[in-house]
Parts: C-alpha cells; sequence; structure tokens
C-alpha cells in the first residue's frame, strides 16, 4: 500500500475583470487606501463575472490541475475544497463541483476554516491516501468569492478582496510526498471578522439585511501577534513533527494578506526573504485560494521545483492556523 501523497499537478483560474488600487482611491479616499497598499502590497485584485459562483472559479482550477497531471475527471477518488464563500450554506460546493467536473467516482467533503482550508484539506487528503488504498488520486481546491459577499460600496475592507480558485492533484505514492502538519486556533477571536447573519445563529432576515449583517464584516482588529508571532511557531512545529530543520525548507507559502508580515516572520525563522512566495501584489488577498494559487505561480516560474521541501501556512479567521510540509 502506498505511504504516501504527493503533488502530481497543479493548476489555478483568476478571472479577467481587473479593479486596480486607483478604483478604491476614488470610492475611499487616499489615505486609507495609500495605508492598505503599503501594509498590504496589494496592488490590484480579479473579480469573476456577475453570473459566477465559487463553484464556476473551483471548476476551471480543477481542469487546469487535472490537465497538469494528465488525469481524467473519473480517475479522481476524492474531492475536497476548502472556502468560506460556498455556493450556498448547504449542500457542499464539492459535490456541486464534483457534478460539474463529471468526477463521477469522487466522494467529496467541504473544508471551511477560512484561509487555513487549503493546507488542512491538504493534510486531511494526504492521511486518508495513506490508509486507504481505494484513494489513489485527489484533489484539493482552495477557492474564494468574498467580494460577492462583502459591501462593495461602503466598506474599506473590499480592498483585499481577489476573487480566484487553484488546485492540486494528488496521487498515492511510495515516494515521499506529505510529511507533516501542525494545526492550532483560538475560537476567542470568532467575533472579530466573519458573516454574522445567515446561519442558526441569526438567520437572515429583512432586518439584518438592512443592516448589513448578511455581509462580511470587519468588527475588531486582530492582534498583530496572531500571524507574527503565529506563523513561525507554525513552521516549527510543523519541522519537529516532520523530523527536518527549518533551514531545510526550499519554499514557504504563507496566506497572502500582509507582505510586511510575510518579511518579518522569514526573519523571525532565519531565512532568506526569496524563499518566501509572494503574489498579493499581482493578485490581491484570495482568501482560502492564496496558498494554491501562489504555489502554482511559483512553480510555473521556476521557483519551486521537483525534489523542494515546501512548507504551507494558512491563517484564517475564528482563528485556525495550518502548516503542511510536502516534497516535491
Amino acid at each position: 500500500m502506498a505511504k504516501y501523497a504527493r503533488i502530481a499537478g497543479s493548476g489555478v483560474y483568476i478571472p479577467t475583470e481587473e479593479h486596480s488600487n486607483e478604483e478604491f482611491r476614488r470610492k475611499f479616499g487616499e489615505e486609507i487606501i495609500n495605508k492598505s497598499e503599503e501594509a498590504t502590497g496589494i496592488l490590484t485584485r480579479f473579480r469573476a463575472p456577475a453570473d459566477w459562483a465559487t463553484s464556476d472559479l473551483a471548476v476551471e482550477a480543477c481542469r487546469a490541475a487535472m490537465a497538469d497531471a494528465g488525469v481524467q475527471p473519473e480517475d479522481i477518488d476524492l474531492i475536497v475544497l476548502g472556502t468560506d464563500t460556498p455556493d450556498y450554506i448547504t449542500p457542499a460546493t464539492s459535490v456541486v463541483v464534483q457534478h460539474k467536473l463529471g468526477a463521477k467516482n469522487a466522494g467529496t467533503f467541504d473544508v471551511g476554516c477560512a484561509c487555513a482550508s487549503f493546507p488542512t484539506g491538504l493534510s486531511i487528503a494526504s492521511g486518508m491516501m495513506s490508509n486507504q488504498p481505494n484513494i489513489k488520486r485527489a484533489l484539493v481546491i482552495g477557492v474564494y468569492m468574498m467580494q460577492r459577499l462583502a459591501d462593495l460600496d461602503n466598506d474599506p475592507m473590499s480592498f483585499y478582496y481577489g476573487d480566484g480558485a487553484g488546485a492540486v492533484v494528488l496521487e498515492a505514492s511510495d515516494k515521499p510526498g506529505f510529511i507533516s502538519s501542525a494545526l492550532a486556533a483560538d475560537g476567542s477571536y470568532y467575533e472579530c471578522w466573519g458573516i454574522y447573519s445567515s446561519g442558526t445563529k441569526e438567520p437572515p432576515s429583512e432586518e439584518s439585511l438592512k443592516a448589513g449583517r448578511t455581509k462580511v464584516r470587519f468588527v475588531t482588529p486582530f492582534p498583530s501577534t496572531v500571524n507574527r508571532e503565529g506563523w513561525p511557531k507554525r513552521v516549527r512545529e510543523v519541522a519537529v513533527n516532520g523530523g527536518f530543520k527549518v533551514e531545510d525548507i526550499d519554499h514557504i507559502v504563507f496566506t497572502q494578506v500582509r507582505s510586511k508580515t510575510i518579511t518579518q516572520v522569514m526573519e523571525d525563522l532565519g531565512l532568506p526573504e526569496q524563499k518566501a512566495v509572494k503574489i498579493m501584489h499581482e493578485y490581491g488577498y484570495m482568501g482560502s485560494a492564496c496558498l494554491p494559487v501562489a504555489f502554482d505561480v511559483a512553480r510555473r516560474r521556476g521557483l519551486v521545483k521537483e525534489g523542494n521541501l515546501v512548507v504551507f501556512v494558512g491563517s484564517g479567521v475564528g482563528y485556525n492556523q495550518c502548516a503542511v510540509a510536502m516534497r516535491l
């Protein structure tokens, strides 16, 4: 029985409708957008067509990943989709993707821990493949369409949100692929950032709709230490769990939310900054899609290569954090 899950292919989909920072300066003013741009490094973002849903972005990324891996939809045994912008509260978006792809042999489920969803999905799928010989190939997807759930006209936080999707094909293998993972959470921050009317706590109503509570809201800032200190902790934990040294890491892919934080974390780890992939200046913040998109972009550009040790570090509201180490 194969022991490992390895990445056999990757793919992304970025929409073509671009929205630069100038649009946000006109809407929200120079001062607030200049400050956001300096801190994050975000210069632009892209949005899907008005008649698209999250599943449509995911399907395009999956097709690209499957083409890269040389597999067909019927070859897929498992689909794990990470997002906090699903098509529906229920059913799961992964079943919609399965149907649209024609992956008739695949079981599916969603992972809903915001921007930590993709590495969490990698960890779960890899574990399932290592002890279930019937699962030979899996699609792990990260996809995001938060702008559709935001108040684009009145909320300056909409500056962050870019649409996109990334996916990888995992294959069962005797060669090392998945190495280790590390998870952390602190639910005391659950009221900081979210969509607070639409679930069972407060079902949507005319009043909550008018008050804007069915839209995503940034309520209370997270302490800067959540990522600045949490990310290096996760990297060190995943190294200990995997039996390797931090200096052995070839590349780290972080959630693409704040360029300055990535710089600080790499200094903390004692690693050269060029080992950290950064794409927020090109695509904006894409939530659950950040990590697979950044990984695929780095791969296409020849930065990430076969044999490299790559660590994914995702951090999502709630908060959830997850790090995963993979040997390519």
